[in-house]
């Protein structure tokens, strides 16, 4: 099937990763739907198809970026998916080591001989697949693994090795020392939580927050004062879906203000997604930029 004129002019997206940005043309409306970086970490490198001794691999360590894509389109085949994506890594010095189709790369057995991320967010048709590593100048490797459900393609992108640029930096935000937070609060009315760190898709807090004691002190001094926390995600996933998950995130500085005596009617908890960005949702590091609580003084 020939590649529509829609498909060739589809947008670039810049696949921002641990080694240096890839810039890869993705079909028009491709959507992140995961992304985990390990640093350091190691990835099994598939470099030949599955034989009766298992799939072939060369163990890579570093820092490594791990990404699952869904393209919406019925009508997208894997080769066009994957296609202008080898013609990207070429263009930019990859050589490519191995690629394979279904059963030339073995079929179900190569399915489950390598890493795939889990569904949802990924989804391989064994009927219906492709696989390419490629190898960097500079010893950095990258995967690529194409396939499609009835409504829409799907691209796993793993990118790892030793080739590591500096991590992009996110423009700098004012941030209070938990020590200073009520007076910023006080000052400008509203702070960010500077320890209050969430896992993509996590609204665990682990142990103590400095920053949430200082405001517990503060709340506990000035009875009549109250805060209501807003919670900030990254844009991984739907608005419905981030809003909830950045209420909850909210929702877990509330509980712990008032495990330690914080009056109910003092706190409330409020999320508003993606919608607040501090940061390019662009780059791993941007993301976790996005990911925060902020402390919101009211009259």
């Amino acid at each position: 099937m020939p590649i529509t004129r829609r498909l060739a002019k589809a947008l670039l997206v810049l696949l921002a990763g641990p080694a240096a940005a890839l810039d890869l043309a993705l079909p028009s409306g491709a959507r992140l739907m995961s992304e985990t970086v390990s640093d350091p970490g190691s990835y099994a490198v598939p470099t030949g198809p599955w034989t009766q001794s298992g799939v072939p691999d060369l163990v890579v360590e570093g820092r490594i970026l791990r990404q699952a894509w869904r393209i919406d389109s019925s009508d997208l085949t894997t080769l066009q998916i994957l296609s202008p994506l080898r013609d990207g890594l070429v263009a930019q010095g990859y050589d490519v080591v191995f690629e394979c189709r279904t059963t030339r790369c073995g079929g179900f057995d190569f399915r489950f001989g390598t890493e795939v991320i889990p569904a949802p967010e990924m989804y391989v048709d064994l009927t219906a697949f492709r696989f390419l590593a490629a190898r960097g100048q500079k010893g950095d490797w990258v995967t690529l693994l194409a396939s499609k459900s009835g409504a829409a393609g799907y691209l796993q992108l793993v990118q790892a090795g030793e080739a590591i640029a500096p991590r992009p930096e996110v423009a700098p935000v004012a941030i209070a020392p938990p020590t200073d937070i009520a007076a910023e609060l006080e000052a400008v009315g509203h702070v960010m939580l500077p320890d209050l760190l969430f896992e993509s898709g996590s609204v665990e807090l682990g142990g103590d927050v400095p920053s949430l004691d200082a405001l517990a002190g503060y709340l506990g001094d000035n009875p009549t004062r109250r805060i209501v926390f807003v919670g900030h995600t990254d844009a991984v996933g739907s608005l419905d879906a981030n809003t909830a998950l950045s209420k909850r995130r909210a929702g877990a500085a509330v509980s712990y203000l008032m495990q330690r005596g914080v009056a109910q009617g003092q706190v409330s908890a409020e999320g508003v997604g993606y919608l607040a960005p501090i940061a390019s949702n662009l780059t791993p590091e941007g993301r976790e930029a996005n990911r925060r609580i902020e402390a919101v003084l009211l009259p």
